[in-house]
């Protein structure tokens, strides 16, 4: 479904992507790992077109995503981000049916509302919590209301950007059973960046490793253990002595 293809990226003197080939197939679960500042998020926002590669090609369905209507391009599109980013001066639901209270899905407000309330109980939140405002919610939460409105809208794509950061291993427990079991439910093909080696363990159906600019090993999950790369073995095992050089 998705397809990049030697993509290079650079901010002035500095290069981050350089050279990215990866395939993404219908219906699967792919996690990119890497150390931080390796261009996992920068990779991600090539796909949705935030950030524009210097070289390189990146096909949704075989066609170029820079090309034809915008709109309707990240309509397929859910997101989960790393910090939330919920509105804070929006109610839970609001947030919930963002994306369905304007543009092209939009819907009368009472059946946003009442969809809000249904992917709510989906993360496991009560009817209640719709009109409590993000401040009042605790940190996973806040999480199970980022990932309702990442799904309130029934894409076909869902990008989870560093889904556990900044919660207790329980919790991200919990978060990464709901990811798998509501992609699987939802037959969405999914991109997932983290460093968090038991949310991919958790989530991935394929894992691709990328460092210094490129995909230094793609495979099946269930290969990724005896994969006999040594940047991929340093990393899962998180051992400073090995090709990636540990900043001290």
């Amino acid at each position: 479904m998705i397809d990049l293809i030697d993509v290079h990226k650079g901010f002035g003197p500095k290069k981050v992507l350089q050279g990215v080939n990866l395939s993404i197939q219908t219906g699967t679960s792919m996690v990119i790992i890497g150390g931080s500042g390796t261009g996992k998020s920068v990779a991600l926002k090539c796909v949705l077109g935030l950030i524009t590669p210097d070289r390189g090609r990146i096909l949704l369905d075989g066609k170029d995503t820079r090309e034809g209507d915008r709109d309707a391009f990240l309509a397929r599109f859910g997101m989960l981000f790393q910090g939330g980013a919920l509105f804070d001066s929006l109610p839970v639901w609001q947030n919930v049916a963002f994306r369905l209270l304007r543009g092209s899905l939009k819907r009368p407000k009472a059946e946003a509302r009442e969809i809000a309330i249904e992917k709510l109980r989906r993360v496991g939140l009560k009817p209640e919590t719709a009109d409590l405002f993000p401040a009042e919610l605790s940190g996973g939460m806040q999480k199970r209301v980022g990932l309702a409105r990442a799904i309130a809208a029934e894409p076909e794509i869902i990008f989870f950007d560093e889904p556990t950061t900044g919660l207790d291993p329980i919790m991200a427990g919990v978060i990464n059973d709901l990811i798998r079991e509501i992609v699987v439910e939802m037959g969405a093909t999914a991109m997932t960046i983290t460093h968090d080696m038991s949310s991919v363990r958790a989530i991935a159906d394929n894992v691709a490793m990328l460092h210094d600019g490129v995909i230094k090993w793609s495979g099946p999950v269930s290969e990724m253990d005896n994969s006999g790369d040594p940047y991929l073995d340093q990393f899962i095992h998180g051992r400073a002595e090995g090709p990636i050089e540990a900043v001290r």
